[in-house]
C-alpha cells in the first residue's frame, strides 16, 4: 500500500543526524532464530533488544531502514499515557487493573531516561512537557486530569499552571493553562532508534534492512517469514510493523487506519529569540481533537507539528500547510524560515487504545495512534515478559478489546475522516 525506500526521508533528524545513518545487511539465504521481529520501529526494536539481553536468538527484518518511518521522524514528545487517555482504559479494565498499566507507563518513562546512559549513546534527553488547553471548557479536562491523577492512578507530579504564570513557560497568547509533567520529556527519536539497533547488535541480535516480509506461515516448529532473498524460521513471531502491517496480516490491519501526519523546523533562531519562546525547555503539545505539538531542539529550532490527514495524503506543501498553525501559536515567528519539512503515517486505532496481544506464539504492537515514544517501551516490556514466561501485563492489553474499523478497507478512512471533521469544527465553535 505505501511505497518504502533505502533512504530516509528528508527529515531534520535525518539530515543532522551525526555522521551516516548506519546501513544494514539484506537478508539472503536461510536463517533461523528463536525470535523473529518484523519491523524495525520502536516496538520491534524495545522488544528485540530485551529479549537478546535475556539471551534469547534475535533476528529482526525491517522492510526499509531502522526507524525509517514514524519512530525516526516523530514529534520527539515522551509523555507519560497512552492517545486514548486513561478512561477507555480503566471502562475496559477496571480501577485496579488500568492502574498497573499506568505503573507500567511510569517504568517506561524511568526506563527511557536510562537506556542512552545503560548504553551508551546519547538522544538529547530533555526533561518536562507541558499539556495545554485552547478553550475555557477544556481547562477543566487538565484539572481533571491532575485530580485523576493523584487520586487513581497515585501520581502526585503534575502541576496545573495559571494563566498568569504561563509567560514563564511558553510565549504564547493563546493558551489559558498547562499541565506539567516533570517526568515526561523530549528526545532525538532517529538517535535513540539507533542506539537501541546498536545495543541489540551488540547483544548479538541480529537486524537486516531492506528485507521485506512477503507473507509468513506457521510450521511445526514456529514460524517461517518469506522476503525476495531469502527466508528466516522462528519459534517465536513477533509483528512490529504497525501503520505498515497492509496485506502482511489482515486481521491485525482490519483494527488500524493509517494516517498522515507531518511536521517542520525552523532554520536556528536567535539564542535569545529561542529561549524567550520556551524558557524552561518544556515540549508542549495542546488538548484540542488535533493538537499542535512543539518543542526547541538543542540547535535552536522550533521543531512544530499540528496537522494530520484521514485519507491516506500527505499535503504536497508540508510547509505552507503548517505555517499557519504555527504562527498563530508565536506571532513573533511570522515569515520565520522553514528549513525542514517531512511526514508520514502513524497506525490509529478505532478507540486509540493501543492493540497489543498475542494468539499461539504470533505476537503484535500496534495501535499507538501518534503517541508511541513510551507507550511502545510500556507494550514492548509485555510481549518480552510473556515470551520470557510471564504474560500478567500483555493479559491487560489484550483485555481491552480493538475492534476493525468499520466500513471495511474502502470505507473507513472517509467514515474516520468524516467523524473528526466534525471534532475539528466542535473545537472551532
Amino acid at each position: 500500500m505505501f511505497k518504502q525506500s533505502a533512504q530516509h526521508v528528508a527529515s531534520y533528524y535525518a539530515r543532522t543526524y551525526p555522521g551516516p545513518i548506519p546501513l544494514r545487511p539484506t537478508l539472503a539465504g536461510r536463517e533461523e532464530t528463536e525470535v523473529l521481529i518484523v519491523g524495525a520501529g520502536f516496538s520491534g526494536l524495545h522488544t528485540a533488544l530485551r529479549l537478546a539481553l535475556a539471551g534469547k536468538r534475535v533476528c529482526l527484518l525491517e522492510v526499509s531502514r531502522v526507524a525509517w518511518a514514524a519512530s525516526g521522524r516523530n514529534g520527539g514528545q515522551a509523555l507519560l499515557g497512552w492517545s486514548c487517555d486513561m478512561p477507555p482504559l480503566e471502562k475496559a479494565l477496571g480501577l485496579e487493573r488500568s492502574r498497573r498499566l499506568w505503573d507500567s507507563m511510569r517504568w517506561a518513562a524511568a526506563e527511557l531516561r536510562e537506556l542512552p546512559q545503560r548504553h551508551g549513546f546519547e538522544v538529547d534527553y530533555r526533561r518536562g512537557s507541558l499539556w495545554t488547553a485552547v478553550l475555557p471548557r477544556r481547562v477543566r479536562l487538565l484539572q481533571e486530569a491532575q485530580a485523576d491523577a493523584l487520586a487513581k492512578w497515585g501520581y502526585a507530579a503534575l502541576r496545573l499552571i495559571g494563566r498568569d504564570e504561563l509567560p514563564e513557560w511558553i510565549a504564547s497568547p493563546r493558551y489559558l493553562a498547562a499541565l506539567y509533567d516533570p517526568e515526561a520529556a523530549h528526545l532525538n527519536p532517529l538517535k535513540l532508534a539507533q542506539g537501541l539497533a546498536a545495543a541489540i547488535e551488540r547483544a548479538g541480535g541480529r537486524i537486516y534492512e531492506q528485507s521485506q516480509v512477503l507473507d509468513y506461515r506457521e510450521s511445526a516448529a514456529g514460524y517461517i517469514a518469506r522476503t525476495a532473498k531469502g527466508e528466516v524460521r522462528g519459534e517465536v513471531l513477533v509483528l512490529a510493523c504497525n501503520a505498515y502491517i497492509d496485506r502482511l496480516d489482515r486481521q491485525l490491519s482490519s483494527r488500524l487506519l493509517p494516517v498522515g501526519s507531518y511536521q517542520v523546523a525552523t532554520v536556528p533562531l536567535d539564542p535569545e529569540l529561542a529561549h524567550s519562546l520556551l524558557p524552561q525547555d518544556s515540549c508542549v503539545i495542546d488538548n484540542q481533537f488535533v493538537p499542535d505539538y512543539f518543542r526547541l531542539t538543542p540547535d535552536r529550532r522550533l521543531l512544530f507539528g499540528g496537522g494530520c490527514t484521514y485519507l491516506g495524503g500527505i499535503p504536497r506543501d508540508i510547509a505552507a500547510a503548517t505555517r499557519p498553525h504555527l504562527e498563530r501559536v508565536f506571532p513573533q515567528l511570522r515569515g520565520v524560515e522553514l528549513e525542514f519539512a517531512w511526514g508520514g503515517h502513524i497506525d490509529v486505532s478505532l478507540k486509540r487504545t493501543p492493540d497489543i496481544g498475542r494468539q499461539g506464539q504470533r505476537y503484535w504492537l500496534q495501535g499507538f495512534s501518534g503517541h508511541g515514544v513510551l507507550p511502545t517501551l510500556a507494550g514492548a516490556r509485555a510481549v518480552s515478559e510473556a515470551i520470557l514466561g510471564d504474560d500478567a501485563l500483555l493479559a491487560l492489553y489484550q483485555a481491552i478489546g480493538n475492534p476493525r474499523f468499520p466500513g471495511g478497507t474502502l470505507l473507513a478512512a472517509p467514515l474516520e475522516a468524516a467523524g473528526k471533521a466534525w471534532y475539528r469544527l466542535r473545537d472551532l465553535i
